[in-house]
């Protein structure tokens, strides 16, 4: 016992400490790291055991196969930002939905949603759609609040919509399959989308100044317009099509979906040779990052393993008799309040390790697998609920920052029905995991 303390009470006490650390700002990685190494120390009372490890630890982190996929989406992400894919996106989507009554908000959600196919990155694809969706919005007379909510809500799109960096690292700490997680991704990230759409109608007809209306444009537009994302349509299929028919692995795919959008942008005249070298080492800088929180998860996670705090919350819930979807609920509603401190990247790797296995030992009608992926997928979904729920949601302040002169409160309210919309989702999702389940069912 340290200061008088087992060790459940001081895996507990440890766990507080990180989230202060975590809630003033220090780096969530530097947290976990600082955290897990003192953590160790005073479970063992002695330096040497995480000594030990450290010293093979980051090898044996980083040479994970799976993780190889993580710098190359980044970097298909990059160049799809310079390639002008966002713009397309967005000019095809307006042609076609624009018209109707909130159709330009529409509009940036389905390119969002596009965007998102190729990028893999919430606030990626929250920053770049900002820059090409908000001045028009601003030029159709679309209020601040709904301008800024639309776009904080599309941008959580890029993580919902395969391909998925976070979707990846969840399939590394779960050890599932990252192609099935990838299948089961897709239905809800569609749902997603439409329920966003939805709720923009919905707020438009409630508060009809809040959008402007523009013309109808003629069909040849529409169509030249559609012509101009083919390079979107064919690195997704290329991708994700790729993927789900095993013609590819997951990092094959990924590398094929970097070299072409590469490509794309070299045509499109989005990438020079400064460009290219600023892609690769803004990639460098978000993959030091990402790996580095990994680090810091996995030193943290090794001192609740010495600590047994898994192994009791798996025993103590499964002790209690209570209902599994109690539990469930009581989980998800965890990841809503943990959202509002860190990003989605943390929150998987700071939590799956002790609620994966205490909800795996419940009974919910499913194959582990199935669990696995249904899991998976409805954590995948109230994570990125987190992005945007107030006061610290991550995409909020991104697009808050581009809207020059909006107050940070226009945002709240405007993000309100987006955050309602994903609730519902979550719901549906939950007491239905068909929906997320059939596609690998049907394809696997």
């Amino acid at each position: 016992m340290v200061f008088g303390l087992n060790n459940l009470e001081l895996a507990g006490w440890v766990f507080v400490v990180l989230m202060v650390m975590i809630f003033v700002r220090i780096p969530i990685g530097l947290a976990m790291l600082v955290c897990g190494i003192v953590g160790n120390y005073l479970v063992n009372g002695t330096w040497i055991p995480i000594l030990s490890q450290l010293k093979s630890m980051p090898f044996e982190t980083f040479s994970n196969y799976s993780l190889s996929i993580v710098p190359l989406f980044l970097l298909m992400g990059q160049f799809a930002t310079r390639g002008g894919m966002s713009k397309a996106l967005f000019k095809a989507a307006e042609a076609w939905l624009g018209h109707h009554r909130g159709g330009v908000a529409m509009s940036a959600i389905g390119a969002c949603g596009g965007f998102g196919a190729i990028c893999g990155s919430s606030l990626a694809t929250a920053a770049t759609m900002g820059q090409v969706a908000l001045p028009e919005m601003k030029r159709f007379g679309y209020s601040d609040a709904l301008s800024t909510g639309a776009l904080a809500a599309g941008g959580t799109l890029g993580i919902l919509i395969p391909p998925s960096v976070v979707l990846v690292i969840y399939a590394v700490l779960a050890e599932q399959n990252i192609a099935k997680l990838f299948v089961a991704a897709f239905i809800p990230g569609v749902l997603a989308a439409v329920g966003y759409i939805i709720a923009i109608s919905i707020y438009v007809r409630l508060y009809p100044d809040a959008a402007g209306r523009r013309d109808k444009v003629d069909l040849s537009i529409r169509l030249k317009a559609l012509r101009d994302v083919w390079p979107v349509l064919l690195v997704f299929i290329a991708v994700i099509g790729g993927i789900y028919f095993g013609v590819f692995t997951p990092t094959e795919a990924a590398a094929i979906g970097a070299a072409g959008t590469g490509l794309i942008a070299i045509f499109n005249g989005g990438l020079s040779f400064v460009s290219f070298k600023q892609a690769l080492l803004e990639t460098a800088v978000s993959t030091g990052m990402i790996f580095f929180i990994v680090l810091g998860a996995s030193v943290f996670n090794t001192f609740l393993g010495f600590s047994q705090l898994p192994q009791e919350v798996v025993g103590w819930v499964s002790a209690s008799g209570y209902s599994p979807w109690l539990i469930l609920f009581l989980v998800l509603l965890c990841y809503l309040i943990f959202g509002c401190i860190m990003d989605s990247l943390s929150m998987i790797l700071l939590t799956i390790p002790v609620f994966f296995p205490m909800m795996a030992a419940m009974d919910f009608g499913l194959s582990p697998e199935e669990f696995a992926l249904w899991f998976g997928i409805l954590v995948l979904i109230v994570v990125e609920v987190g992005l945007i729920t107030p006061p610290v949601g991550m995409n909020l302040f991104v697009i808050n920052s581009m809207a020059k002169n909006v107050p940070m409160s226009q945002t709240y309210r405007g993000v309100i029905p987006f955050v309602m919309s994903d609730l519902i989702r979550v719901a549906i999702l939950a007491m239905f995991p068909a929906i997320s389940l059939v596609l690998v069912r049907l394809m696997f």
